[in-house]
């Protein structure tokens, strides 16, 4: 199979040969046709992540091995399977277009008997621990790893993978709420629009985006949001409770940088939550006392899990979810989109496309 890989880290992709892998057991192969760029793609290309107070975490320290294909946002053709895989498919077929969940782990764990894959403490993620997208081919190692994308676009489909559950695993954090109840969602790439469109989805009317780009923030306004607010500066919490109406109770940080975290903590009510998605990296140091006197949460969410792609991918079919904007690239192409990405030039997501797709 032919791969554009990571052959060190911070230099151009190279397109390389690989062996395609012959799937066994409960595997199934598939033929790469779609495949989203994702901003987390350009920590695995650099290396490392930023943990703050000047710490990095090493990904070759957590297992990473190169060449590395990348790409975790992973629509495919069924060419192959195991023999398990066959008896386990629900009655997958060779020729069948699947959704591909990313986040795998050991296979064996309660986390993943539990399908709580991404919770697996070794974790084997495509395009991270093991080939992605960013290849010819790749290998689910399960089928229920499989999900039908139905009549949906198959470029934006892929993005539900990671940008797509990822947001809907926040947005459930935080759910159930009233519906004109302010949710802030700081970051309108591609993860903000998302989340503009699921929260749409599932029915709430009051969405503030927060951005540094007017681009960015023009485009979530576009998309549905009822308020933006500019993230760049000083005063960043007050405009956000003065587009509020007041401090608020639920904020999805999709970027969860030094700053961000700051200002979005400073913005939140008594009994509020504040989720952390985004890996731009640094540390928020908080107030203990004010943490229990406000009974404030601060938590982390990491992608999602095979139930709520599957559930994300039946609420998209019935047509509520509003379609990312997606730019498509060829799949040769691959170095140039990661480069796009890493300079801010790209509004929604960039999907490479394989040329036979």
């Amino acid at each position: 199979m032919r791969a554009w890989a990571v052959v060190e880290n911070g230099a151009p992709l190279q397109e390389i040969e690989l062996p395609t892998p012959v799937p066994t057991g409960t595997q199934v192969l598939l033929e790469t046709t779609h495949c989203g760029v994702c901003h987390s793609d350009l920590h695995i290309w650099e290396g490392e992540y930023d943990l703050g107070g000047g710490k990095k975490m090493n990904m070759k320290d957590r297992g990473l091995v190169l060449p590395l294909a990348m790409g975790h946002e992973i629509v495919g053709r069924v060419v192959g399977m195991g023999p398990e895989a066959q008896s386990q498919g629900g009655g997958l077929a060779v020729g069948d277009v699947r959704i591909v969940f990313p986040w795998v782990g050991c296979g064996v764990c309660e986390a993943c008997l539990a399908e709580e894959d991404n919770m697996c403490i070794k974790g084997r993620s495509l395009g991270v621990y093991q080939n992605g997208g960013y290849a010819t081919h790749v290998v689910a190692p399960h089928p229920r790893h499989l999900v039908d994308p139905g009549t949906l676009d198959l470029a934006v489909a892929a993005t539900y993978a990671c940008s797509g559950i990822t947001v809907f695993s926040a947005i459930k954090k935080v759910m159930p709420m009233p519906p004109d109840r302010p949710i802030v969602v700081i970051g309108a790439g591609g993860l903000g629009l998302n989340a503009i469109a699921v929260l749409k989805a599932l029915g709430h009317r009051n969405i503030i985006v927060v951005d540094i780009s007017e681009a960015k923030l023009a485009a979530a306004t576009k998309a549905g949001a009822q308020k933006v607010v500019h993230g760049a500066g000083e005063g960043v919490s007050a405009r956000i409770i003065e587009a509020a109406g007041g401090p608020v109770s639920a904020i999805i940080d999709l970027v969860n940088g030094t700053a961000t975290a700051r200002f979005a903590f400073d913005s939140l009510q008594k009994g509020g939550k504040l989720v952390q998605v985004g890996l731009f990296g640094g540390e928020l140091s908080l107030p203990l006392p004010i943490m229990a006197m406000r009974a404030l949460t601060v938590q982390g969410s990491y992608v999602g899990n095979p139930k709520e792609l599957r559930e994300l991918v039946a609420l998209a079919q019935s047509g509520k979810v509003d379609a990312l904007p997606v730019e498509m690239v060829p799949q040769r192409d691959a170095d140039a989109a990661l480069m796009r990405l890493r300079d801010g030039h790209v509004n929604g997501r960039l999907v490479l496309r394989a040329d036979a797709a």
